[in-house]
């Protein structure tokens, strides 16, 4: 077992995305998975039916007692749904993160289209979080609402990138999932001006509950094993399409991910 990730994100008691879907991506990749929960959703395939979000100081008590225990190789951010959680989780990473990579998952919208980021939060989130991000990994919808545009081709994805770069952040993983046709090419930019695509075959499925949480907490645990930023996206991105290929096809809506194959076969 090499590399410990400290994930702080959100719950979700079907097991297909959030804090459980991190643990499982970082277990199976070798890692060390710990965690601060900021909420408790209800949801399962079909949709997010409750949140209960965790106060703000027990957020970052969940995350300071475990990192100056067990320590961290790599921070990973998901669902931070409010103000008061976004600041707090912010102050936390810029006391506890000195030469630790952080990725940050700019969480907003579920796959099943219920939103887990409040919309007065926003503005916070790009501000506290997005320049503290080694690494950000917005999907199309995400990359529009953090750019101002609209995002319909892979110039448009590479324009974006750069805007939100001017945020502060050191990378952005633009995930293409979101755009239509057979194929998915996802764009890297890194603030040194390069820029990298990578591009595979759309898998015909309708089991994706969790790929954004699942492809950051993998990318997390390659930065936290010492691997360069490229070679963890690219192992991620392996990881998460053999997940989706070899899916359960469990639940009635978006079905959760295979995040064990690599234990299994």
């Amino acid at each position: 077992m090499k590399g410990r990730v400290l994930i702080i994100a959100g719950s979700d008691c079907s097991g297909g995305a959030g804090i459980q879907a991190d643990i499982k991506s970082v277990t199976a990749l070798g890692g060390y998975a710990a965690t601060a929960i900021t909420a408790l959703t209800v949801q399962n395939t079909t949709g997010v039916f409750d949140v209960l979000g965790i106060d703000p100081d027990m957020i970052v008590h969940q995350a300071t007692v475990t990192i100056d225990d067990i320590g961290a190789d790599a921070l990973k951010t998901g669902m931070l749904h409010s103000v008061p959680v976004i600041t707090a989780v912010a102050e936390f990473i810029k006391s506890k993160s000195a030469g630790i990579p952080v990725v940050v998952d700019p969480v907003m919208v579920s796959q099943s289209g219920s939103r887990l980021l409040q919309e007065d939060a926003v503005e916070a989130l790009i501000t506290h979080m997005v320049p503290l991000a080694t690494v950000l990994t917005p999907n199309i919808p995400e990359a529009e609402v953090l750019s101002g545009m609209k995002i319909t081709s892979e110039a448009d994805m590479i324009a974006a990138a750069h805007k939100i770069g001017d945020l502060g952040c050191e990378a952005v993983l633009i995930k293409g999932g979101h755009a239509d046709g057979d194929k998915i090419v996802d764009i890297l930019w890194r603030r040194d001006g390069d820029i990298e695509g990578f591009e595979d075959t759309r898998i015909p499925s309708e089991n994706n509950h969790g790929t954004g949480c699942s492809l950051a907490s993998a990318i997390a645990t390659g930065l936290a094993q010492g691997m360069g930023l490229s070679d963890s996206v690219a192992r991620a991105r392996a990881y998460v399409r053999e997940a989706i290929r070899t899916a359960p096809d469990f639940g009635k809506g978006n079905g959760p991910l295979n995040h064990a194959h690599p234990v299994t076969g």
